[in-house]
């Protein structure tokens, strides 16, 4: 197990309305992904899951901050920002890139924490739920943006179950 019950930082849900329900939610697939990554080393986080996938835990980590640059400064905050990582020639540099380097590991924590602070920001201070996105090429309210990004964490948080399995064989809620 991961964490014992009365250690664990995530919600045991209890929220109320849509915004609280949302936000907490969001909140608590972010706290997943850290739990799943906690007390690895740069080998570990970067290790692969099974040939040919270049998945690793360290990926989905630098994959995030990129989902969160995306949904939260471009299409929401119109920012004209691209994607961490990402390069005109490697669309997966996410992962190709998350190589055993204490360096790389550190730089991925900054920016995706850096992206979690600016998204928490930016949502604190919407109107509302109904805010329609600026940018992007669709229109999408702010609240599906958060159904999408929990949605988004989910699917990852369970590949991290997986990838964090094969490391050490610890799994958990």
């Amino acid at each position: 197990m991961f964490a014992r019950p009365d250690d664990d930082p995530r919600d045991d849900g209890g929220f109320r309305g849509e915004r609280e329900t949302l936000v907490g939610l969001l909140r608590d697939q972010r706290l997943t992904l850290e739990m799943k990554c906690s007390g690895l080393d740069a080998k570990a986080l970067a290790r692969r899951s099974v040939p040919p996938s270049n998945l690793s835990l360290l990926g989905l980590v630098r994959h995030l901050a990129g989902v969160e640059v995306y949904w939260f400064r471009r299409v929401m905050a119109g920012q004209d920002v691209r994607r961490p990582y990402r390069t005109a020639t490697d669309r997966d540099a996410e992962f190709n890139g998350a190589v055993p380097d204490p360096g790389v590991v550190a730089d991925a924590w900054a920016r995706w924490r850096s992206e979690v602070a600016f998204a928490e920001a930016f949502v604190a201070g919407a109107p509302g739920l109904g805010l329609m996105a600026v940018g992007g090429d669709e229109p999408i309210e702010l609240r599906g943006v958060l159904a999408h990004m929990i949605e988004e964490y989910a699917r990852h948080n369970g590949h991290a179950d997986f990838l964090r399995e094969r490391i050490d064989g610890r799994v958990g809620q």
